[in-house]
């Protein structure tokens, strides 16, 4: 009877030892699992903060070389080409200002001299001369802003455009000059022919 107690107690011992044993590695195997699946998160972790920073690095250079590339054609816009410079209404406009004060000054000489204007009429000749030359001397400040530079941030079609609009502007002024000159040069005749007419009347009434 003593002999089967101690087989008993020893298979119970084993039995107990066993099932402990199969916890443990029931545990264990349990552990390892957790363990791997820590890993892969580390491991994407990883891989996300590298794309994230690999990403941030390729905005950032997108970024610098577009505002590189930007500050570039900023600073492009700001220079004048040759062929803006040696566009031919350049030269135009300029010799519009030289024939708009040649024309004014010759008239005016010629209007004064004839004694056919009273003094409040050349006042407003001059006036008018005047104004048109200090206009047409605008003109040519427009001129040379829009062709020196570092003035204006402007493409060369836009230059061109501006140049266009000046000699546009300042071919208008001396057209009008043009007139203007020849309605005042009809009026002196008329009082020419006028004053001639009177000496003529007096000379037989003598």
């Amino acid at each position: 009877m003593k002999k089967w107690s101690v087989i008993l107690f020893l298979l119970l011992a084993i039995q107990i030892s066993t099932s402990a044993q199969a916890t443990e590695l029931a545990q264990l195997a349990l552990n390892i699992e957790k363990l791997n699946q820590f890993r892969k998160i580390l491991s994407d972790m990883k891989s996300g903060y590298e794309i994230l920073v690999k990403g941030y690095g390729t905005v950032k250079n997108i970024a610098e070389g577009n505002f590189k590339l930007h500050e570039a054609f900023l600073d492009g816009l700001m220079e004048v080409s040759p062929a803006v410079r040696r566009y031919k209404r350049v030269g135009d406009i300029i010799n519009y200002e030289l024939k708009i004060i040649k024309e004014y000054k010759a008239a005016f000489n010629k209007f004064r001299s004839s004694e056919r204007f009273s003094a409040k009429e050349l006042d407003y000749l001059s006036g008018v001369y005047g104004k048109l030359t200090s206009e047409s001397l605008a003109n040519l400040d427009d001129l040379a802003v829009v062709i020196t530079s570092g003035k204006l941030r402007m493409s060369d079609e836009e230059r061109l455009k501006a140049i266009d609009a000046i000699y546009e502007d300042i071919a208008d002024k001396y057209h009008f000059l043009k007139v203007f000159n020849k309605h005042a040069e009809i009026l002196r005749i008329q009082r020419s022919k006028e004053g001639a007419e009177v000496k003529v009347l007096q000379s037989l009434y003598k």
